[in-house]
């Protein structure tokens, strides 16, 4: 049965339910549409028109989000019902009753990823030679080369740990893989538990002879188990893998030094409590019980598998070098007038000067136009002072580096840096430090919000006057994901802008009340009123109205509401929502002018793009772009930042990027009235939306 058919039964079954019927039809719940979303990504493993080890790459991705879901989302919700929270979301739900939703969806969607990757990528895969052998398929050689791997590369870091009066249960750390065994001494009779953790940093799926033909890490591991217990008999051996409370809870209001405690909460981290226990199908019931025991966990935190757990390191296999099994690259350029100014010496600087400058990325190259904007901005000895907010950042940072040298180079330099971006913390911290070392002026924003922003403010003395360059996004200041997200950046000098920019900065960094914006829209007080407002502007114009919404998310409920009411009142709505969706299209009385769709590929849709037809006092359309998205955690607990586009040919390019998007001679989701996904086409049949915006870019590089 597919995906959607299972969703389909799911959503139903919620209809005739009596169980179900305090639940507000209005709304979509949050974390049933997030998985709804993650249901979407996994149907991309069964697309005929994605190349087979992409394939393998996707049923990774929907792996690694699953795991971050469990980590933090299922977290939230057990901590509210051990905190006796009743408080029901927009939809209706309770915390135990969104817990006992989300774990029955997460069980249909782990058996479709299961029937996916065991009837027909692996079976796929082997017909293209590669192949994952138990060992007793090898030959003889083969099994004495993984003999000697073991004994020179694994054995020696193994411990092996047993249960017994001296030795406790032993802890489990997240997302661990570990062998669970039951080990018998032949002469006493007696039987002991023990646990084996496989090395993490060892590949997974280890290759038989420089193939392409590998075996488990767990079943090298398992075939040579008597190398760890002499003298003793293993009688089980199975699988087994915890997933813990992952989520940072730094109160900064009461931490007198932020950084010390989000490092403090980074160790304590490790050791948050189990929300989900993996294991296969097989695993003895007097086995499972020591563990649920040990764990502290119920049965229904158990997830059963048929195919082997953990499938994020699938993306070992997907990296296999094979062109043939692989997206063909598609070129990144240089914005034209990038490019032409390289050709004439003119720095960046001058280009902006002529006009406004936006790039669209990854279609547009990140490092030759937001890392070159900041290494020019380090080196120019005009440039006086460079301000900065950082979110999330690569490893190894170009633009941290360049803010190094800006400051030890006598600029003034300031990093408004948020350590509590999840799952970057330990990075942030870091780079914090070191850019603390070299002189940058390093501030972790404002206290009970995190800096979503994304803006860079350079100040430069020029021929005529000190002018501001700025430069507001919407994605990462990070050159690793900006391979692969879709964004979009826009560099200018406008002097609004300009002073904008430094009342934010001076806001996030100093003393004082919210200035009130001339031209930017910032969260958290301004944003949610604003777009309430161009929302119910264009609901003036009644069936002239038109609204167009490119987000990652939408769930609050007044900007849902709102635009039930632009709906109900003739004005047309299109969203294109990537991920969560709490709002209802197609529901006559309510919604019935709205569109949703999904549009997923092999770029992550992560720009924010708005566009009110009416939304300029002149009547003249209304466009923006920033970080946020229409959801209470970045209207009320963030820094959000929405700039308007002014010049004409950057308009016509969002419209001609929304208009690839809402074709409809696209491979793409709609999202239906009854809560229904479905998807329309696959990319053998249709046509790629993405690939039909790059190749558009490709061929107009001047703007």
């Amino acid at each position: 049965m597919s995906v959607w058919r299972r969703l389909l039964r799911q959503t139903m079954s919620l209809v005739v339910d009596p169980y179900h019927q305090d639940i507000d039809t209005r709304f979509i719940n949050r974390e049933l549409s997030w998985l709804d979303f993650n249901a979407r990504v996994l149907t991309l493993a069964t697309d005929p028109g994605v190349p087979l080890l992409e394939r393998l790459r996707f049923v990774s991705i929907f792996s690694s989000n699953l795991d971050e879901f469990f980590q933090i989302r299922v977290a939230a919700l057990k901590d509210q019902i051990e905190g006796e929270i009743t408080t029901p979301t927009p939809d209706g739900r309770s915390p135990r009753r969104q817990l006992k939703d989300v774990g029955e969806h997460a069980q249909h969607l782990i058996a479709e990823k299961e029937a996916i990757l065991l009837e027909q990528l692996l079976p796929m895969l082997e017909e293209q030679g590669i192949r994952i052998k138990k060992i007793h398929e090898l030959n003889d050689s083969e099994q004495a080369e993984l003999r000697e791997l073991f004994d020179l590369r694994i054995f020696p870091v193994l411990t092996p740990l047993a249960v017994d009066p001296a030795h406790p249960f032993p802890y489990i750390s997240n997302l661990a893989l570990s062998l669970a065994l039951q080990v018998r001494d032949p002469e006493s009779g007696e039987h002991r538990f023990a646990r084996v953790k496989l090395p993490p940093n060892l590949p997974r799926f280890v290759s038989v002879g420089g193939s392409n033909t590998f075996v488990l890490l767990e079943d090298v591991i398992g075939a040579h188990l008597g190398a760890l217990f002499p003298g003793m008999e293993i009688e089980e051996i199975h699988l087994f893998r915890v997933t813990r409370n992952a989520d940072l809870a730094v109160d900064d209001e009461d931490a007198e030094d932020l950084l010390a405690a989000v490092e403090s909460e980074l160790r304590r981290r490790r050791f948050g409590k189990a929300v989900r226990l993996e294991v296969h199908d097989d695993m003895p019931r007097s086995m499972l019980e020591l563990l649920l025991e040990e764990l502290d966990l119920a049965s229904e935190d158990v997830y059963r598998h048929r195919s082997f757990i953990d499938t994020t390191s699938l993306s070992q296999l997907s990296s296999l070098d094979l062109p043939a099994l692989k997206f063909v690259p598609w070129k990144r350029v240089v914005a034209g007038r990038l490019s032409a100014a390289e050709e004439t010496g003119q720095s960046f600087f001058d280009v902006i000067r002529e006009r406004q400058l936006l790039v669209h990325h990854p279609n547009e190259s990140f490092s030759s136009s937001v890392e070159e904007f900041v290494e020019q901005a380090a080196r120019d000895p005009r440039v006086q002072s460079i301000k900065m907010t950082l979110y999330r950042t690569s490893g190894d940072s170009s633009i941290a580096r360049h803010l190094i040298k800006a400051a030890e180079a006598g600029k003034q330099v300031a990093a408004v840096l948020e350590l509590k971006a999840r799952f970057d913390e330990a990075r942030n911290v870091s780079w914090a430090k070191e850019l603390e070392y070299a002189g940058v002026h390093v501030t972790y924003g404002l206290v009970g919000l995190k800096t979503h922003a994304k803006c860079v403010l350079v100040v430069r003395q020029d021929d005529d006057r000190v002018r501001r360059y700025v430069h507001i996004g919407t994605g990462n200041y990070n050159a690793v994901t900006a391979r692969v997200y879709e964004d979009v950046g826009y560099f200018t000098c406008e002097e609004e802008i300009g002073a904008d920019a430094t009342d934010l900065f001076n806001f996030l960094t100093g003393y004082a009340r919210e200035p009130q914006y001339r031209t930017l829209i910032v969260a958290p007080h301004q944003l949610r009123p604003r777009v309430i407002e161009l929302i119910d502007r264009e609901a003036s114009f009644g069936t002239d109205g038109r609204i167009v919404m490119k987000l990652n998310s939408i769930s609050d409920p007044d900007v849902i509401e709102a635009l039930y009411r632009a709906s109900e009142a003739g004005a047309r709505v299109d969203l294109v929502i990537r991920g969560i969706c709490c709002l209802r299209p197609g529901v006559e009385g309510m919604s019935s002018n709205i569109r949703v769709r999904s549009i997923l590929g092999r770029y992550l849709e992560h720009s924010r793009l708005y566009r009110f037809e009416h939304g300029q006092e002149s009547g003249e359309p209304l466009y923006l772009i920033g970080s946020a998205d229409m959801m209470g955690r970045n209207l009320d607990g963030r820094v959000e930042v929405l700039v308007p586009l002014t010049h004409p040919k950057h308009r016509a390019w969002l419209d001609k990027v929304l208009g690839f998007l809402m074709a409809d001679d696209v491979t793409r989701f709609e999202l239906h009235a009854d809560n229904v996904w479905t998807r329309e086409g696959d990319f053998a049949t249709l046509g790629d939306a993405q690939e039909q915006l790059h190749r558009w870019v490709y061929s107009t590089q001047v703007r």
